[in-house]
């Protein structure tokens, strides 16, 4: 589990952002964490590094995980029940409803991006 892993050490997150245009963009926090199901997930992140411009991750630092039958975000448009991840078509650490928004589904309200940057594809992944 992600919140047992990342709050027995410490890690880091990299995302790797490959735009429309083919360009790429990284975007690493020296510090992310998660906390456990008792805190609903809470996003713990600092330390944003990279040529991806806005820390569009730090956004949403301090937000619990949101899901289709868990809102945990703040967000209150009625047209989705008050829900980014109805809205976004996919689960994360949304704050209204995002600016990090790369587990979403393409051609719902907000598109598949990293703050102003419209994805093609992105990863990320942890390290020590």
């Amino acid at each position: 589990m992600l919140s047992q892993l990342t709050l027995s050490g410490r890690y880091k997150l990299r995302f790797e952002l490959q735009a429309r245009n083919s360009s790429w963009y990284w975007a690493e926090y020296s510090r992310f964490t998660v906390l456990g199901e008792s805190h609903n997930y809470k996003l713990q992140v600092s330390g944003y590094s990279g040529n991806a411009g806005y820390d569009a991750l730090g956004y949403s630092n301090g937000m619990m995980f949101t899901t289709y039958d868990r809102d945990n975000d703040p967000w209150t448009n009625p047209d989705d029940n008050g829900n980014c991840a109805v809205a976004l078509g996919g689960g994360f650490w949304y704050k209204g409803c995002s600016y990090c928004n790369v587990n979403g589904v393409r051609g719902r309200r907000v598109y598949f991006k990293w703050h102003t940057i419209l994805l093609r594809t992105s990863r990320m992944w942890l390290t020590c």
